[in-house]
């Protein structure tokens, strides 16, 4: 028995270092224009937001933190070369999950959300896929919300259906502690995230 024990023992640990998910190195984090670092992207038409290259971390109390100076040096990456495979990388995360599709009143869908525990939604706004996902539902252009690092939003782009939630958004960028953006970003497959709208007013 108790070489079979071992056995099982070696063959659980293998697993498990199998299905160990690696922590992601290239992230492309939204977050507030105060935050900025200087390795930060100003999207376009951005007032309020960039886009600030982050890593997963196992000791920072959120889960993730920019990358200093030193550590992006040691990438050997330009920050245009970071951010098209922080895109890749975000594809790749997009794949492996499920939106929830929101109805409004009249039955229809009226926004889809993906959220969680894990503070990498707001990464997903610069996956190259995610317009085309939502094309069939939404359109070929989709309005983006990130209030905070827990969910990203999708609308269709009409402005009377986002209307409804700019409270919500709202209250949710200026009560958390680690909001990601103010501003709604319009997406279109084959095009860069653009800002078309704010739901808070000047910082």
């Amino acid at each position: 028995m108790r070489p079979l024990f071992c056995l099982l023992l070696l063959a659980a640990n293998a697993l498990h270092a199998q299905t160990e998910r690696k922590l992601e190195t290239l992230l492309l984090m939204p977050e507030p224009k105060a935050m900025r670092t200087v390795f930060s992207i100003v999207p376009a038409g951005a007032k309020q937001t960039v886009l600030t290259p982050y890593r997963e971390s196992a000791v920072s109390p959120s889960g993730i933190e920019p990358y200093s100076q030193a550590s992006f040096a040691k990438l050997g990456l330009s920050v245009e070369t970071f951010a098209e495979r922080a895109k890749t990388a975000a594809d790749k995360r997009l794949t492996q999950m499920q939106p929830e599709l929101k109805k409004g009143e009249d039955g229809k869908i009226a926004y889809a959300v993906y959220r969680g525990e894990s503070s990498l939604f707001p990464t997903l706004l610069i996956a190259p896929s995610l317009p085309k996902i939502f094309e069939e539902l939404f359109g070929k252009e989709i309005w983006v919300a990130m209030p905070d690092r827990h969910a990203l939003y999708i609308f269709p782009a009409r402005s009377d259906i986002l209307q409804e939630f700019t409270a919500d958004l709202a209250e949710r960028y200026t009560t958390d502690a680690f909001a990601a953006s103010c501003e709604v970003f319009s997406l279109k497959t084959g095009e860069e995230p653009k800002v078309v709208a704010s739901f808070a007013g000047e910082e």
